[in-house]
């Protein structure tokens, strides 16, 4: 019985470790197949993406981020800023002011926000408890920052540069709703591929085996031979004697 529940204990204790796990990997943020990679800033799980949405403006974007990812919150309807906070990245989409017809995707980690974001400026978007939640009740000081369109004014400690490579790799993916046909090949055309794969100018043909009444192949080089078949070797069997020296 002791045996029985302690096994029962230890399963718990593995599926209330494994479940959140699971479920920070299902909710990774997708955005980066749908609107082009601006700059990046930060390393480790310290890091800020910022995507450009063209033509498109804040509160427009915001909802579609909200509907394909359900925050935990969303601040209100704004023409020049919105907030999106997840357990595990906080979402700012914002206008851009040198381009007021285009909006700025800016997802940070957790940990970039602590070091670089305002709380002062935050409170303005975000509920004072998650922000309490979010600097651990004071732990972190944070900084000046206020997102990616002001970084002239209010730079991150770490600049922003042009993505590589490796970071356009790295940004959160995108899953893509898109559809697609299936084209059956015909009889035709499964034989034309066949006689395709043979080497041009040159016609596949059967071998066969000839024999003759000797059993010789009538065949040379092209033509397979039929193996001879071999016959099990004799034993012989012998009678001795073992004779002792003197």
């Amino acid at each position: 019985m002791k045996s029985w529940l302690s096994r029962g204990i230890k399963h718990l204790l593995i599926l209330s470790l494994i479940v959140p796990v699971l479920a920070g990997c299902m909710q990774s943020f997708e955005v980066g197949e749908t609107y082009p990679l601006e700059s990046v800033s930060g390393s480790g799980n310290e890091t800020s993406y910022v995507y450009r949405a063209a033509d498109r403006n804040v509160p427009e974007v915001a909802n579609e981020l909200a509907e394909r990812k359900r925050p935990q919150q969303q601040s209100e309807e704004d023409a020049e800023r919105m907030f999106l906070v997840y357990a595990d990245e906080i979402v700012q989409v914002q206008q851009d002011p040198e381009q007021p017809e285009d909006t700025l995707i800016e997802i940070s980690s957790r940990e970039y926000v602590r070091q670089n974001y305002s709380p002062s400026f935050l409170e303005a978007y975000i509920i004072a408890s998650v922000i309490g939640d979010l600097f651990d009740r004071g732990r972190y000081a944070g900084g000046d920052y206020r997102g990616y369109g002001s970084k002239g004014a209010y730079a991150p400690k770490q600049t922003y540069r042009t993505p590589t490579v490796d970071d356009k790799k790295m940004a959160p993916p995108v899953t893509v709703n898109r559809s697609g046909s299936i084209v059956r090949r015909s009889s035709d055309a499964d034989a034309s591929a066949s006689k395709s794969a043979a080497s041009p100018g040159s016609s596949a043909s059967p071998g066969k085996i000839v024999r003759d009444g000797s059993g010789s192949s009538s065949e040379k080089s092209s033509v397979l031979t039929k193996p001879k078949k071999t016959k099990a070797p004799k034993i012989s069997k012998r009678t001795g004697k073992i004779g002792r020296r003197r």
